[in-house]
């Protein structure tokens, strides 16, 4: 029997929250059309009136006019209460997603927590200790091997450094002392020579030979 006329089960679905609204927004959209509509039967009605002389033709027009209006107030009310279940079912909507948006991140917190307390209990801070402990005997080893090669042969331990000054004045001055000499015996004769070179000026000519001679 149920596979004939079918069951419970096989009935659509209840439409959905975003269904809703889609129904009543084409509800808003076509009450609408209709006070469009009105109002342009209203604004004919009003022409006549303003052309017409009062009498029952006029009167006539005016509770025409008068239904139309009434009609037009009837829509407009709709309109605002279909407008205001749209607005009251896209709250939902909207907290609904909010509310499935929060959960979402409170289960990825969660897995998250339960991850970090995992990998945490993998630690031991002991261990850690210990290796701080050894990198920092090791980094104190390498200090003491880099000022066990640094350092100096044949030098005193303890040095003035007034006396090395001193000394570096006395060098400098001695310098000065033999720079001086030596340009100050530039035309000082040698030893092996018995007489001075006579100078150009002093050079005897060709006339003071032969008055010699």
């Amino acid at each position: 029997m149920n596979r004939i006329f079918g069951s419970s089960a096989s009935k659509k679905p209840k439409p959905s929250l975003q269904d809703a609204i889609a129904s009543t927004d084409a509800r808003i959209a076509s009450i609408e059309v209709k006070v469009k509509k009105l109002d342009g039967e209203l604004a004919r009605y009003k022409e006549q009136m303003s052309k017409m002389r009062n009498g029952p033709g006029k009167n006539a027009i005016q509770q025409r006019a008068l239904r139309t209006l009434k009609q037009k107030r009837l829509y407009e009310s709709q309109l605002a209460q279909l407008a205001q279940q749209t607005f009251n079912m896209e709250n939902a909507a909207l907290t609904t997603e909010n509310m499935r948006n929060t959960m979402a991140t409170v289960d990825a917190l969660q897995a998250s927590n339960k991850e970090i307390k995992k990998q945490y209990g993998k630690i031991n801070i002991d261990k850690i200790d210990d290796m701080h402990d050894e990198m920092e005997e090791m980094l104190e080893r390498a200090n003491e091997i880099q000022e066990s090669l640094g350092r100096s042969y044949a030098v005193p331990d303890e040095l003035d450094e007034e006396d090395l000054e001193a000394e570096l004045d006395a060098l400098q001055f001695e310098e000065e002392e033999e720079g001086t000499s030596y340009l100050a015996d530039i035309n000082k004769v040698p030893d092996f020579i018995d007489e001075p070179p006579l100078e150009l000026s002093e050079t005897p000519t060709h006339e003071a030979m032969k008055a010699t001679g």
